[in-house]
């Protein structure tokens, strides 16, 4: 089995090993300070590993080691990857960004906007525009999480069962018509949610080819990626090598918790944020978006496509949504998002300090990753903590662009 593994001394691509060795010392002292169990970083430049570091356990309690091939819980990292499969259909003619959802998936033929009112009161009125499949990609379709406990639709999502994801022992299918039949919180296209709308996406790409969702991914996606260790569960061996998820405790500890299942093919094929995999397999797929679709001679998306998908589709940052910060992301001012990422609009404005143009995403379970096209870079990091939010990913772009020289 092949692992990540450093490729090239820093120095030859440009970075500082001393900001570098700066990164390793803040989060190993993280580790010992007992706010992390344990650590992957990875940073590679012009498509080779510079540096890769790990440090502390995947599992506390069992004393075992945080290794290159530990498998993560990679919660919302997996929107992207659900991104890139929908981009693949839409190239193939079989989804188009302007779809109508409610042309694969009728139940969201009579959209209704929330109008006013709470509770049993709330008023609704129907959409004055169908849910397109790109509002979906963007999230402005006016989909939310009962979550969040901010709005007054989010109530009824809580009601309907959807606190984070979907329904209890509900398929996609099945979510989705729960979905279907809840208020939208605005017009579609007008605002930006984070939501439930990738689940959605990955329902569609069941229908337009009459697939299931993981067939079809480890087939068209993880396959031709060499994404060897990449799935919605774990079984065998790769069991063995799954981290365990951790939880913040008030007293500023870290306490095991179980997270969602993952020792079985789910019920819910949650594209939300239910894919684990290696370090390996997620530089792959960074590798695949650095390089505009292409990786190893095996092209799954056009450049064009990949541009598209890492362009801001916003009018202006999600700061002006009043967004609230979302995987331990400081804040959202400079931040636009594309199909399924985040995306720089404004470098002088992020509290992160990144380059115009860098775009990635974070997962709920402590995961994080960009790629840099301006620097030729991609950075990620592993690690398995609830809530992400105490992770601070800005400092680790912080010590990034202090290895870059800036």
């Amino acid at each position: 089995m092949d692992q990540l593994q450093q490729e090239v001394d820093p120095v030859e691509v440009g970075l500082d090993p001393v900001a570098l060795d700066r990164l390793d010392r803040f989060y190993a002292r993280r580790v010992d300070d007992g706010l992390l169990p344990g650590y992957l970083i990875s940073v590679a430049r012009h498509g080779r590993v510079a540096h890769l570091t790990s440090y502390g356990l995947r599992d506390r309690e069992a004393g075992v080691p945080v290794t290159a091939d530990t498998v993560w819980r990679l919660y919302s990292m997996t929107k992207p990857v659900a991104s890139v499969a929908a981009l693949m259909l839409h190239e193939e003619g079989l989804l188009d960004l302007d779809d109508p959802v409610s042309r694969h998936l009728p139940a969201f033929a009579d959209p209704q906007v929330y109008e006013s009112g709470a509770g049993d009161g709330i008023r609704t009125r129907p959409a004055e525009g169908p849910v397109l499949v790109r509002h979906l990609l963007t999230h402005t379709a006016g989909l939310t999480i009962g979550a969040y406990r901010t709005h007054p639709v989010d109530s009824l999502y809580l009601a309907a069962g959807v606190e984070t994801s979907a329904p209890k022992d509900a398929d996609l299918a099945e979510a989705c018509e729960v979905y279907a039949g809840l208020p939208l919180q605005f017009e579609p296209g007008t605002e930006w949610n984070y939501s439930v709308a990738t689940n959605v996406v990955g329902r569609l790409i069941e229908v337009v080819t009459d697939r299931p969702l993981d067939e079809f991914l480890a087939e068209r996606v993880f396959a031709p990626l060499g994404m060897t260790d990449t799935a919605f569960w774990v079984s065998g061996e790769r069991a063995d090598r799954l981290a365990t998820l951790y939880q913040e405790n008030e007293d500023g500890g870290i306490t095991p918790i179980p997270g969602p299942p993952v020792h079985e093919r789910p019920r819910l094929l949650s594209c939300v944020g239910g894919l684990v995999g290696t370090a390996r397999d997620y530089h792959r797929f960074m590798e695949f978006l650095r390089r505009r679709g292409e990786l190893d001679g095996v092209r799954l998306l056009s450049p064009e496509t990949v541009d598209t998908m890492t362009a801001n589709h916003l009018p202006t940052d999600l700061h002006a949504f009043g967004s609230k910060p979302i995987h331990g992301q400081p804040g959202n001012a400079g931040l636009g998002f594309g199909l399924g990422v985040s995306v720089v609009v404004d470098a002088d404005r992020t509290e992160s300090p990144e380059s115009e143009g860098s775009y990635g995403w974070s997962g709920a379970g402590g995961t994080t990753f960009w790629v840099d096209p301006r620097n030729d870079l991609t950075v990620q990091l592993m690690t398995q903590v609830r809530p992400a939010g105490m992770l601070s990913f800005h400092e680790l772009k912080g010590f990034v662009r202090e290895a870059l020289g800036g």
